[in-house]
Formats: structure tokens, C-alpha cells, sequence
């Protein structure tokens, strides 16, 4: 059975960095769009990230251009997500997400596959 697994959730200050992973098995990422959503507490799950199928293109929320970097590595099957510059307002549940042969999509209800999330906290 296919399954996305974060890590790298946790506590850190306004001005910060956290680097998320996802990894996955039973899934090749080779043959998916694969995508970071977030979210906040109390609020809608909103699209951070996205590597498009086949080439990795990426794209961003306009909330977090220049200050998140996402990227995979096939090797280990494995995308990951560089936080920089946290602010508070980047708090909340981090979920990686697959589609097969997806564009990543920004709509959360294009992707079958999802992992579990991990809480990012960013204090002021």
C-alpha cells in the first residue's frame, strides 16, 4: 500500500529554518506530481509547494517565494521542503501529497495520496 511519511516538524523561532521530508514507499515519486500543503489551526489546507510530473518544475504559493525551496531526491524517494525566514504565520500541519502524473495542482482534491503531516510551530 502506498504511504507518504513526514518528519521534520517542530518548534523554531520567527527567523529560522526547518527542512521537512517526505518519504515514500510503495510510490515512486519519479512517476508523480508531488506537492506541500499546510494547515493552519482553525483554517483550510492551503498549497505551499509543488514538483510537477515529469520534470520537477516547481511552483510556489506567493506567500512563501523565496524562502521555502522544494526538491526530491529519486534516489531515495524522498522530497523535501527548505523552510527559511520562518515567519509565525508558517505555523501549522505540513502534509506532503502525490498525484500520478500530476502538474501540481494547488486544489487539495486532486491528489489520492497523503501523508500523515507534522506540525511546524514558529514563535515571534
Amino acid at each position: 500500500q502506498a504511504r507518504l511519511v513526514e518528519s521534520g516538524g517542530g518548534l523554531v523561532q520567527a527567523g529560522g529554518s526547518l527542512r521537512l521530508s517526505c518519504a515514500a514507499s510503495a510510490l515512486a515519486l519519479a512517476d508523480y506530481g508531488v506537492s506541500w500543503f499546510r494547515q493552519p489551526l482553525g483554517k483550510e489546507r492551503e498549497f505551499v509547494a509543488g514538483l510537477r510530473w515529469p520534470d520537477a518544475d516547481a511552483s510556489y504559493a506567493d506567500s512563501v517565494k523565496g524562502r521555502f525551496t522544494c526538491s526530491r531526491d529519486l534516489g531515495k524517494n524522498t522530497m523535501y521542503l527548505q523552510m527559511n525566514n520562518l515567519r509565525p504565520d508558517d505555523t501549522g500541519v505540513y502534509y506532503c501529497a502525490a498525484e500520478l502524473y500530476g502538474s501540481a495542482q494547488q486544489n487539495a482534491r486532486y491528489y489520492d495520496n497523503w501523508g500523515q503531516g507534522t506540525q511546524v510551530t514558529v514563535s515571534s
